[in-house]
């Protein structure tokens, strides 16, 4: 699979980074979506993923990850059992310190197409919704959540971010393990858009979302507006 040999994903950079800035924490897509000509995020046979066949080339693809300096691994292919599969792959390889953020409840939602658009992803038969969650199902991403902490994830992700706030606090208040909100491509589109058309501030509004997954209960916040927002909050003195 083209997603685990090295010159063909994320593994360069990973190792120009870790030599550049040691001290960093490298995070990492565990992915084949980005690597497939049918944008779906599983190894496709006669219109079907296949499940295990998937995991394999998941496993090689993490190991891969963590041999080229990466801290954490972040499954998101949403696949069943990939995460003890995963965490026994990197402990067998020696990478028992390489941790896993696990994409928990990742919904098979609207808010995704311009990423889709960026990277010509987009399911080239169906759609998602046979893997990825269901939003009107609420009570599915508690179920994944226990599952995902018996697996040995060591980080739950709700994605997207603001349309699943009460997920993020459902998943605060049921587990001990580090939330992580994902704000994902349309969310910051939408606020883009708005701002280029004077709609609204866009640092208020940023920093103003930001809080919201916060007050949510997130621990972690994955944002297309990191470095801005991390920018405006040194000049505010909020770090």
């Amino acid at each position: 699979m083209r997603g685990i040999q090295p010159r063909r994903n994320c593994s360069p950079f990973n190792r120009m980074i870790k030599e550049k800035y040691p001290d960093a924490i490298v995070c990492t897509d565990v992915a084949l979506d980005p690597y497939s000509d049918q944008g779906h995020d599983g190894v496709v046979e006669d219109g079907v993923i296949l499940n295990d066949v998937t995991i394999n080339q998941l496993c090689k693809q993490a190991v891969s990850q963590a041999r080229a300096g990466a801290d954490i691994v972040a499954p998101s292919d949403m696949q069943d059992g990939r995460v003890k599969a995963i965490r026994d792959a990197l402990d067998s390889e020696g990478f028992t310190n390489v941790s896993i953020l696990s994409y928990t409840a990742k919904y098979a939602s609207a808010y995704y197409g311009p990423f889709r658009d960026a990277l010509d992803s987009h399911p080239g038969f169906g759609d998602k919704k046979t893997y990825q969650q269901d939003p009107a199902n609420g009570r599915e991403a508690l179920i994944e959540a226990a599952l995902d902490a018996q697996e040995g994830a060591d980080m739950l992700m709700v994605k997207p971010g603001m349309p699943y706030l009460d997920i993020i606090r459902r998943l605060k208040d049921n587990s001990d393990l580090p939330i992580a909100a994902y704000h994902v491509s349309g969310e910051y589109a939408m606020l883009k858009a708005a701002v280029e058309r004077g709609w609204l501030d866009e640092k208020d509004v940023v920093l103003e979302t930001l809080t919201c997954f916060k007050r949510a209960g997130a621990d972690i916040i994955l944002t297309y507006y990191a470095k801005q927002a991390a920018q405006w909050m040194k000049e505010d003195g909020l770090y």
